[in-house]
């Protein structure tokens, strides 16, 4: 099969591909979706495992190397690890990683070890459990802390993902540093952002990646700035001591923008050529009316090649101005 290469109108090549598996899942996280009245999707309006499966298969023929599986809650879905194992056997497939809130996950730990996982991100916004109830909804925090403990045993790269959110959880920016200091994780603070479902959405942001960094520097005055990995989101930093390290995500001021390597595929088969745009393809359609591999990812390749140049714009483009959609639905 003559591919093209998955290469945007920017000249910015594609590698890596953000797999939602489902939109449900077991925690409320108040700036994800609402407590109640979200509409999950019925099972015949997501991806099927076997949908799924081809779309990663011809992807990496075109470039993907990188698949990271999102939801919702990846592990709310049934036969989870299956699907994965059938993943790790596509040959051009170098890295196969995981994000999850770690309520689930840690009945699944040994099977991860054993197909090899690259990493797991464990979404983690707190350490008290009493801020961790009113963030969730759920009385879930022991069951991450487990799930953590057994992903360090199990010797799996981890990295924990904290939204710092003003009035929530920021007192708990350097307690979840300190979690750095003895293991060799990455803890990435992430900037809020307005997918929270309800339709609604900050002002402005008073915890941006600038306020996060001077928080840290206040307790931590010799933090050092250190080389980012090509097309990262994250700032990286590095504390004296610390055998981990520290990174920030400007998720909403969106200044990483120009080194972007992603696409996200939503559980519902929406390609997404960036987090803020309305949706670019229907790949759904495509898969059930019959396309060819070729067809496919003739398809994908032309939503690439007509991407916007940043968040910003693509934010811009959209003709529903207020930010309705959740994090669980656009995947996580």
């Amino acid at each position: 099969m003559s591919q093209p290469s998955l290469i945007d109108n920017f000249g910015r090549p594609i590698t890596y591909l953000r797999l939602a598996v489902t939109d449900r899942c077991n925690l409320r996280c108040f700036y994800c979706m609402p407590e109640e009245g979200i509409k999950f999707l019925p099972r015949k309006e997501l991806l099927s495992y076997e949908e799924m499966e081809r779309l990663v298969h011809v992807a990496c023929q075109a470039g993907i190397r990188k698949v990271r599986i999102t939801g919702g809650e990846p592990f709310a879905r049934r036969d989870m690890i299956s699907f994965l194992e059938r993943l790790r056997k596509i040959p051009a497939l170098e890295e196969l990683h995981i994000t999850t809130n770690g309520v689930l996950t840690e009945q699944y730990i040994d099977k991860l070890k054993e197909i090899n996982i690259s990493s797991i991100n464990l979404s983690l916004d707190t350490l008290d459990p009493e801020r961790f109830l009113q963030i969730t909804r759920r009385n879930e925090l022991q069951s991450v802390l487990n799930t953590f403990d057994k992903l360090l045993a199990a010797n799996i790269p981890v990295k924990i993902n904290m939204v710092v959110m003003d009035g929530k959880n920021t007192q708990d920016i350097i307690p979840m540093a300190e979690m750095a200091r003895d293991n060799g994780i990455s803890i990435r603070y992430i900037e809020e952002m307005p997918f929270n479902g309800t339709g609604t959405s900050k002002a402005r942001l008073l915890w941006d990646h600038g306020a996060i960094l001077n928080q840290l520097k206040s307790a931590y005055p010799d933090i050092s700035k250190v080389n980012d990995p090509r097309h990262s989101t994250a700032y990286h930093y590095q504390i004296p001591g610390f055998s981990g390290n520290i990174g920030i995500i400007a998720a909403y001021t969106r200044t990483f923008c120009g080194s972007c390597n992603r696409i996200r595929v939503t559980s519902q088969g929406t390609l997404k050529t960036c987090l803020y745009d309305h949706g670019a393809l229907d790949i759904k359609t495509l898969l059930r009316n019959g396309a060819t591999d070729q067809e496919l990812i003739n398809a994908i390749a032309g939503a690439i090649g007509n991407r916007h140049k940043d968040g910003w714009a693509a934010e811009a483009s959209r003709t529903q101005k207020d930010h309705h959609e959740s994090m669980s639905t656009i995947g996580g």
